[in-house]
């Protein structure tokens, strides 16, 4: 406590003006300054995250330029100068500003950097990184979350997230950089003298053509695309632009847009959160095809980043309904390996990834049409790890990978999940079932009455305090000291501890999950349905993700209601 209280001290002197005032402004407040100054933020699954206000534990210029220090050392080490590393950022409030923070930083370290002129969704940041052959490169957005929020990802020469043994020595090092220290060089004459480079609609123009690149039926979108009468919101981020250029260079040129929440805006002003799970964000939408009468039986949705879509189709009953990320994830899947096989461009050695907290349905339909499947920790960085081991190896081609957070990704131009990509094999995918009379929710049913009713759920267990990394730590030791033999009444017969990497039977028996420690407890039930119990990477709370099959909708319904019961009382939520 008294070293939060030296640190608040340390930034007050440091400071003036505005910042300083604001600071003034807690003096007294113990609780203010023990939640900004207690516990500096570390990296995650996906780099920093965290609200926007002064502090260690704050997204702010100085929390920025610190860590971007510690990057640029790791550059350095790693002969990576010349090379260089590229940056974008979101629509976001501040992230413009983060974004030239992190550029004047690795500029005055006499790195190279490939700015982004405005904002751009985070798999173009990927991209390009590939492209330029950058060692490294930062994004900065905090994703899905609510407007208090903003982000810092890192990623590594793979266009992937930053590796974990390097996201350990940036974080080390940031903390042993002296926070108010930290060189910045004079944007304008980094831009001058060429160490940064701006970069923009060349970026855009290949990326849109390895996007483009990925389409596996351009002719039924021809011929069927105008017909769906799409409707496309941005949530008032950075899909704005190439969402609709990408569907127009398919074809697709009356493309419905949300017009209220096409323009980029950090307040997102239309949405209480512009996640594209949460069904609200398609209210507007559904009201432009109610108002205008519109015969569109589709809307999709990116969010701030543009790494993640959202899918909300027609019901019987007239009104929209959301899919959750399984469920476009199966839509896709099955839509993938259909017309690959039809048109005879499905690999021997094709493999599909999926994340181990995503539905078993994806396993099925592989299975179904004898394709490789495998199931990775969480978090798209390990999906790039196996796309770029199979790039080396030969051993697999990649046709697809997804995590049930609604991220998907079928080609290697990038390594993290794109909403671009996604929203064009959505709609090619629509337009092949169209041909055949089917609309999207009828494909679903028939995926269900051919594999079974998989459902699934996520309890999201928020925890509160100075230290909520810590608390979570503490929660998910007590699981393992108290392991449940049994969930909702059902017996679980086998219990993978991926922080152990451990498989332990109920009879006793051990094997190894084969994958990198993480801190996740995997519960298999006698039922073949399971509970996944994990500490969020970028939020301070305990996710649990509930996955289940029955012999009908309302049985498997039924079942996931009583497993968040038992896991809502054990966590005490």
């Amino acid at each position: 406590m008294e070293k939060a209280f030296r640190e608040y001290e340390n930034w007050l002197a440091h400071l003036d003006g505005e910042e300083k005032e604001a600071l003034e402004s807690i003096r007294g407040d113990e609780n203010a300054i023990l939640e900004r100054f207690a516990i500096p933020m570390t990296f995650g699954t996906a780099g920093l995250r965290s609200t926007m206000d002064l502090g260690i534990s704050r997204m702010n210029v100085y929390t920025v330029a610190q860590t971007t220090k510690a990057l640029a050392d790791l550059v350095l080490e790693s002969d990576g100068k010349e090379r260089g590393v590229a940056i974008s950022y979101d629509s976001r409030n501040n992230s413009e500003l983060f974004a030239h923070t992190a550029a004047r930083v690795l500029a005055a370290c006499g790195i190279r950097v490939y700015l982004f002129d405005g904002i751009r969704p985070t798999p173009e940041l990927s991209f390009a990184i590939l492209h330029y052959g950058c060692i490294a490169g930062i994004n900065v957005t905090a994703s899905h979350n609510a407007k208090e929020y903003n982000g810092y990802k890192v990623y590594w020469e793979d266009g992937a997230q930053l590796p974990p043994e390097h996201a350990s020595v940036v974080s080390k090092a940031a903390l042993e950089t002296d926070i108010f220290a930290v060189q910045l060089a004079d944007l304008d004459e980094a831009i001058a003298n060429g160490t940064v480079r701006m970069i923009g609609a060349e970026t855009d123009d290949a990326f849109l053509s390895a996007v483009l690149g990925c389409s596996l039926a351009p002719d039924l979108t021809a011929k069927y695309g105008n017909g769906l009468n799409m409707v496309y919101t941005p949530l008032h981020g950075t899909g704005y632009k190439l969402i609709p250029e990408c569907l127009r260079r398919l074809g697709i040129t009356n493309l419905q847009i949300v017009d209220e929440q096409a323009i980029p805006d950090g307040d997102f002003p239309t949405v209480a959160s512009p996640n594209p799970e949460n069904k609200e964000c398609f209210a507007l939408a559904a009201e432009k095809i109610k108002k205008q009468n519109l015969n569109c039986n589709m809307i999709i949705a990116s969010d701030p980043d543009a790494d993640r879509i959202g899918l909300a189709l027609r019901g019987e009953d007239g009104e929209f309904f959301a899919l959750n990320g399984n469920q476009i994830g199966a839509l896709l899947i099955d839509y993938i390996l259909r017309v690959r096989k039809e048109k005879g461009i499905l690999p021997a050695n094709a493999c599909a990834i999926k994340s181990i907290v995503s539905s078993n349905l994806f396993d099925a339909i592989c299975d179904a049409h004898g394709v490789s499947h495998v199931s990775v920790l969480t978090g798209f960085k390990y999906i790039g790890e196996k796309i770029k081991l199979w790039e080396k190896s030969g051993e697999h081609t990649f046709i697809f990978g997804y995590e049930e957070s609604q991220g998907y990704l079928s080609d290697g131009y990038a390594r993290d999940k794109d909403a671009i990509a996604a929203a064009m094999l959505i709609a090619e995918m629509a337009c092949y079932h169209a041909a055949s009379g089917r609309t999207v929710a009828d494909a679903l049913g028939e995926i269900y009455k051919t594999y079974g009713y998989y459902r699934e759920s996520v309890i999201n267990i928020a925890i509160k305090g100075l230290d909520p990394m810590g608390m979570m730590r503490e929660q998910m030791a007590a699981m393992r000291a108290n392991a449940p033999t049994e969930i909702a009444g059902v017996k679980v017969s086998r219990v993978r501890d991926y922080q152990t990497g451990k498989i332990v039977s109920a009879d006793g028996a051990q094997s190894e999950t084969g994958l990198p420690s993480s801190d996740v407890l995997y519960y298999e039930l006698e039922t073949g349905d399971a509970v996944i119990v994990r500490p969020s990477g970028t939020e301070p709370k305990i996710k649990v993700y509930l996955l289940a099959k029955g012999a009908t909708e309302t049985c498997t319904l039924s079942k996931l209601d009583k497993y968040a019961v038992d896991m809502k009382a054990r966590l005490n939520a």
